[in-house]
């Protein structure tokens, strides 16, 4: 961590060129003989990258960014303060994989005391000065392996988070237990310190097979940002013998989040009416679909499905509490009668269970992309192929 960094000198040229290119910085002469052009680099890469995942870094004055994989393996504000709400108040925390400090940050904001560990020396020496110049004052730093601080500590905590390494050897993992650490192994001892566990895990995880790694799983969160979903997260407590709840959660920097909570009887047990499309369209956010969420949700929110495996709803009156993008249908047709025609058009393109992707369609019918109207191509409740012509509603 090179101090130098933290001048006044600095942090204003960093501030003066947020807009320059970190590549182009990169390869000029540095200004500043204590600070090469490859550190400013990277100091105005994390300027710029944490505007919108890390507001509250970016606008903070003196923040120290890492090397650019631990900002890239990092919560963003928006999940680490949903996480935060899943603590109990006035609660002890460790963080048993620290990283940059941005979920421990948050943590420390409800919690009466937080633990973060990082084995990277100069990651934790960041970590650190950070929550200072945010003014946390409740995290204690240990630079080391948290699975083997947490081993030797006396000390019994009321939450254990933990994100297991996805990455193993340079090569992606997709199960938990061939995560680093193995939270599967370690489950057991994991319980015997802490009353709560909270596992974060990547959105590409299958949900059914961590379930069937893990015991006493008493809630999986599923999160989406923007509609892309980000992560999960697995609320574990010793000996709950229940079966597990699905929550998902919306997340948007500038609109309130949106919760739906289930159970898998419930989407089960769920009747679905099956329909051609109506007055509005409904494309469920994507943490609904990450969940399995597909007949709960059409109870839910009140609305007809257009087929059992086409993830697409509908309904003659709009519902304006939909949880996704909603959609004023102009019309529809079979894909027999849209093949016919050759006129030239523009559009956004998605598909729901339809033999041919995007850009295949793009391509085939000439469609330049963009624009105010919205094509669905999918397949309707008498599987035949559909088009749906719409205009979004905001």
């Amino acid at each position: 961590m090179n101090t130098a960094i933290l001048t006044a000198a600095v942090q204003d040229f960093l501030r003066k060129h947020i807009t320059m290119s970190p590549a182009i910085l990169a390869l000029s002469k540095s200004p500043f003989t204590a600070v090469s052009s490859r550190e400013l680099a990277s100091q105005l890469d994390g300027l710029r990258r944490s505007q919108k995942k890390l507001p509250l870094w970016h606008h903070t004055p003196g923040v120290y960014f890492p090397e650019l994989l631990a900002l890239e393996q990092s919560s963003s504000s928006l999940t680490a303060r949903y996480k935060s709400s899943l603590i109990p108040p006035n609660c002890t925390v460790i963080d048993l994989t620290g990283g940059f400090g941005v979920d421990s940050y948050y943590f420390s904001i409800e919690a009466k005391e937080v633990i973060h560990c990082e084995r990277q020396p100069e990651l934790s020496l960041i970590a650190a000065h950070n929550a200072d110049q945010l003014g946390a004052k409740n995290i204690q730093f240990i630079a080391g392996d948290g699975l083997a601080y947490l081993k030797t500590a006396e000390q019994q905590f009321t939450v254990i988070y933990i994100d297991p390494s996805r990455r193993v050897k340079q090569q992606k993992v997709f199960r938990l237990s061939d995560g680093e650490p193995n939270v599967v192994e370690e489950q057991a001892f994991l319980q015997t310190k802490g009353d709560i566990l909270l596992i974060k895990a990547a959105p590409l995880l299958d949900i059914k097979a961590a379930l069937e790694e893990l015991k006493y799983v008493k809630e999986v969160h599923i999160l989406s940002v923007q509609n892309e979903c980000k992560e999960l997260l697995f609320v574990i407590e010793h000996k709950y013998n229940g079966l597990p709840r699905y929550c998902c959660a919306a997340l948007h920097p500038q609109q309130e989040q949106q919760l739906l909570t289930f159970s898998k009887e419930q989407e089960e047990n769920a009747v679905v009416r099956y329909t051609n499309p109506k007055k509005y369209l409904y494309e469920p956010d994507a943490s609904l679909l990450k969940a399995g969420c597909f007949k709960y949700l059409a109870n839910f929110f009140h609305l007809e499905k257009l087929q059992k495996h086409t993830h697409l709803y509908t309904s003659a009156h709009l519902n304006s509490t939909f949880m996704g993008r909603t959609f004023e249908v102009l019309s529809f047709e079979t894909y027999a009668a849209f093949k016919k025609r050759k006129e030239r058009q523009q559009a956004n393109i998605s598909t729901r269970n339809f033999p041919l992707k995007p850009e295949e369609i793009k391509r085939k019918h000439r469609i330049k992309d963009g624009g105010d109207s919205y094509l669905f191509f999918c397949t309707g409740f008498q599987k035949e192929l559909m088009v749906i012509r719409c205009k979004k509603i905001t």
